[in-house]
């Protein structure tokens, strides 16, 4: 018979264990609301996401066309084959051979047609680096930001203008089985395609200036009278598709290699201009009125100056290669004979910093602004930087070194295109450009929010006698008696078009001196001037010479000519 006590614990058991069995379903109960109710969307996208793979599809970039219309830079289609792999996930690999259609997608490449011809205008594509992994670009942000694997402008116009080329890139949707392998296509968000650029490079110019370089270190670069650069190449150059396959093997070899391919020598590369800077010399000397158009000089062959520290002898080249003196000269003759102890004095009666001055005001110590990066300002030398830099002061044989393009002066070969280009055109200064004006400036004005005037050019004031005097002196250059020997005769042949050129052979410490040739025709209406360097060339006539002719030959359609040797 069961007590009272007994009957008391059996009923607190029965309660307590009802208790936990309705505090249970509770639990069940709630847990229930939330992950079908309260967090069931959350629950059920994670799902989905676990069943369908977003992939992206990357946008074609824009094209890039000469000034004609011809394709310089486009993009092939290239089928892919999109494989999964449990530890490594989806890949996609280039071997499509057997591969069931669901499986394969396509791509667009760039495809650079000319491959090294415009290397060093166009620049090639790269990974985006760690540090631009996951950026939004301030001038494009609605282009998002830079994911892992993706390509971007490096060097040239691709990196210039890399928002414009960029398109958006589209996406798609599949369906996947629970070992991740691909079931079917859900949907596609296509690519939007980056904007075209339209330069204003002459595609058979750049052709021949190639041609005419091969074999050659140096650098051409040819603009039209108002800035637009026409051709641009540096000596050796390279090929950017050797960066779109990827080939560690060949880009090892560029990166290695001692005439340094990669390296862009027309924006990039300093060098003593030599006797290319004498038109500058006489324009500041004749503005600062230090000397008027009658000036004259007599040569004798040297200058020689007596110093506490000895005697030191500055010569002319006519005298130092062939014992000659050109006598009493002016300043048109000087031009035209380069005759270095008539810049000597010339230089001495000017002063350094006149000369410096001048030099700046042409923009030689600074960028010129063309539209392509890695441009670095030339080098001006003045007293205060000698002081400074060198712990010496400015000495009357650095000015003489100076007024013939030597010394501590050294300048790019886009930075002495541009300062001819600016005589050439009666004082107008412009800024080089190679993309067309009118995309130039949409790209400004969308990108950068700057002036549209940026492109245009800028009148110096200078005195128009001062430019006519130049000019003559270096039509003389180009015609018998002159040092464009290789030029002599181009009046002749092309039926009346004159042309005005200036020769260079710039000293170096080691190796052969710079060759450099520059020349503009017409003279009147300049429609092309064109500079030539050939680095440790030797003499600016005889090397930098020909290739120059050949150029002014190509563009007003004479024949191909042999020149015979002559000096300077």
């Amino acid at each position: 018979m069961e007590t009272l006590s007994s009957l008391k614990i059996q009923s607190w058991l029965t309660w307590f264990l009802r208790g936990m069995l309705i505090f249970g379903f509770l639990i069940l109960a709630a847990r229930l609301v939330d992950l079908s109710i309260i967090r069931g969307n959350y629950f059920r996208s994670l799902a989905e996401g676990n069943r369908i793979r977003r992939f992206p599809i990357v946008a074609p970039r824009g094209n890039i066309f000469a000034r004609g219309g011809e394709l310089i830079v486009g993009n092939k289609e290239v089928k892919l084959h999109l494989t999964f792999d449990s530890e490594s996930g989806y890949q996609k690999l280039k071997d499509v051979e057997g591969v069931n259609d669901n499986e394969i997608i396509k791509e667009n490449q760039r495809n650079y047609l000319s491959g090294e011809t415009f290397a060093h205008i166009t620049g090639y594509l790269g990974e985006v680096s760690e540090q631009e992994l996951g950026k939004i670009r301030a001038e494009c942000p609605e282009k998002g930001p830079r994911h892992l694997g993706a390509l971007v402008g490096r060097g040239g116009l691709e990196q210039e203008y890399d928002c414009l080329l960029t398109g958006i890139d589209g996406e798609e949707l599949i369906e996947v089985d629970a070992m991740g392998k691909k079931v079917r296509t859900l949907g596609r968000k296509k690519p939007i395609p980056g904007s075209d650029l339209h330069t204003t490079i002459d595609f058979g110019l750049q052709m021949k200036v190639v041609e005419l370089m091969r074999g050659k270190k140096g650098a051409v670069v040819i603009t039209d009278g108002s800035g637009e650069i026409l051709s641009l190449y540096s000596s050796p150059s390279y090929d950017p598709n050797v960066f779109v396959s990827n080939d560690a093997d060949k880009i090892s070899q560029l990166l290695n290699d001692p005439d340094l391919p990669l390296f862009d020598r027309v924006i990039s590369g300093k060098f003593h201009p030599g006797s290319v800077y004498k038109p500058l010399v006489v324009i500041s000397a004749l503005e600062e009125v230090v000397i008027d158009e009658d000036y004259t000089y007599e040569d004798t062959g040297q200058i020689v100056i007596s110093t506490p520290y000895g005697n030191f002898s500055y010569k002319n080249w006519y005298f130092t290669q062939y014992g000659g003196v050109e006598g009493k000269i002016g300043l048109e003759r000087a031009l035209t004979r380069s005759t270095d102890t008539f810049f000597y004095k010339l230089g001495e009666l000017t002063g350094v910093e006149k000369l410096t001055d001048w030099s700046n005001r042409f923009g030689l110590d600074q960028k010129t602004g063309v539209d392509l990066p890695g441009e670095i300002p030339g080098f001006v030398p003045s007293p205060e930087w000698k002081i400074k830099e060198k712990g010496e002061r400015w000495f009357l044989g650095n000015t003489y070194h100076m007024s013939i393009g030597q010394g501590d002066l050294a300048l790019t070969p886009i930075g002495i295109n541009n300062y001819i280009a600016t005589i050439a055109s009666d004082a107008k200064h412009c800024k080089p450009k190679i993309i067309n004006k009118e995309e130039t400036n949409y790209f400004l004005n969308k990108f950068k929010s700057s002036d549209t005037q940026d492109f245009q050019c800028e009148d110096m004031d200078i005195n128009k006698d001062s430019l006519n005097l130049v000019k003559k002196g270096m039509m003389g250059a180009c015609a018998s008696g002159g040092t464009g020997f290789t030029f002599f005769d181009f009046e002749e042949k092309s039926k009346g078009v004159k042309v005005a050129c200036k020769t260079g052979t710039a000293e170096t410490e080691n190796g052969e001196p710079h060759a450099w040739f520059t020349v503009f025709a017409p003279v009147a209406n300049p429609q092309i001037v064109a500079t030539v360097l050939v680095e440790n060339g030797g003499e600016g006539s005889r090397v930098a010479g020909p290739p120059a002719r050949e150029i002014f030959n190509y563009w007003f359609k004479l024949p191909t000519r042999t020149p015979s040797p002559a000096h300077e």
